[in-house]
């Protein structure tokens, strides 16, 4: 079975025992999936075990991963449930989460076949980093929200209605509850509030509040009564405050306090950090994410030396637009001498934008999520400019 060719779905529903995936329970599928780091947004094994003479690839083994979890999930939920029907039903559900309309009704018009048409659309949810500035940024840790879809499959398999609200719910649940978990650190470094950016740029259906004042009475985990929806939450939180140290005093608390609002023992927060400590530890070599104490930092330095590039090779033209535009001039000079305010920041980033779009080999910062990069266009610009445009910095 190859699930980077067509037919791979058929083949894994013809070679897999549909009996034991039948019996199988998600709950124990859930650690196994963890174990082997699809939780964490990686995937360094299949999680059931498959003979086969391929050498998968993380993409690979992440598709077989996520397949398996939502069929476990289908079987487990469905009575005398059958393949044609499960394909059916997973197609449907995907077509709801597809809210615009865009690549699923794409697909339908390519191929006639069912299986072919899941195959693509799974494809479109499994994302890589292997190089980053071939993928979109807005899905740098999306991965890592891919369990979501096995949670809301389940719940639209139970509820027969549109699953769209229950992901989003839950999605805006987990990406606020990171956010916290992120501002409880003790001591901040440099590249925390980055961090927070790219996994509220990986979100598919909502926004992170990443208000300072924010609180858990502002989430509602009260509706999360299932052992495993609160085993994720606490599984990507312990994952958001992982470092190659240990959890400060600040997170220790975080966690324990989460684990109260999820109604827990604290034998599951202890178990979920040291889930995640553990993993880190013994595939950190093979895994480019782990290899630094801040993944942060490490995106920071690769993307900040690749604008870099793009602005001094536009440089001219760069200036040109910049110069043109008073309205923006007057914003990066004050944003040099005080902190502009939220519509002032929105208002310089539009324009930004716009001067990008006169540029062709900046379309990258017009990419959905390349907004995370205008930070560092507005840290080289400066250098850009007249002596004059700092002199008050």
């Amino acid at each position: 079975m190859n699930p980077s060719t067509a037919g791979w779905i058929d083949k894994f529903l013809r070679d897999f025992d549909i009996d034991s995936l039948s019996l199988s329970s998600l709950d124990e599928l859930y650690l196994e999936l963890r174990n082997v780091g699809f939780i964490y947004g990686t995937s360094v094994e299949i999680a059931l075990s498959y003979d086969s003479e391929i050498t998968y690839s993380e993409e690979e083994k992440t598709k077989i991963n996520l397949f398996t979890a939502l069929v476990v999930t289908y079987y487990e939920t469905i009575d005398n449930g059958d393949s044609k029907d499960c394909i059916k039903a997973l197609i449907e559900f995907y077509e709801y989460l597809d809210t615009k309309k865009s690549f699923f009704s794409f697909v339908n018009a390519l191929t006639n076949s069912k299986s072919e048409k899941l195959e693509k659309i799974i494809n479109t949810r499994i994302q890589t980093n292997e190089s980053i500035f071939k993928k979109n940024f807005s899905h740098l840790l999306t991965n890592a929200l891919l369990f979501i879809d096995v949670l809301a499959f389940e719940h639209f398999l139970i509820h027969d209605k549109n699953p769209i609200e229950y992901a989003a719910t839950l999605e805006e649940a987990l990406t606020n509850i990171v956010f916290l978990a992120l501002n409880s650190k003790i001591e901040k470094d440099n590249y925390y509030e980055l961090l927070v950016k790219l996994f509220a740029s990986s979100v598919r259906y909502t926004k992170v509040n990443t208000d300072e004042d924010a609180s858990f009475d502002q989430i509602e985990l009260e509706s999360y009564t299932d052992e495993l929806e609160k085993r994720y939450i606490l599984d990507l939180t312990s994952l958001a405050v992982w470092n190659d140290k240990e959890v400060d005093l600040g997170e220790q608390d975080f966690m324990r306090a989460l684990g109260a609002e999820l109604i827990i023992p604290n034998q599951w927060v202890k178990e979920s950090l040291h889930s995640v400590q553990l993993f880190v530890k013994e595939h950190k070599e093979e895994i480019s994410f782990f290899n630094y104490s801040n993944p942060a930092h490490h995106f920071y330095k690769q993307t900040s030396r690749t604008v870099s590039i793009l602005i001094l090779r536009n440089k001219k033209r760069l200036i040109k637009e910049i110069s043109e535009s008073k309205d923006l001039m007057i914003l990066l000079g004050q944003s040099a001498i005080r902190d502009l305010s939220k519509e002032e920041k929105q208002q310089m980033k539009q324009q930004l934008l716009d001067v990008c779009k006169t540029i062709p080999s900046l379309a990258i910062f017009i990419l959905p999520g390349g907004s995370l990069l205008l930070p560092l266009l507005v840290k080289f610009i400066p250098q850009l400019l007249p002596s004059a445009f700092n002199e008050n910095k």
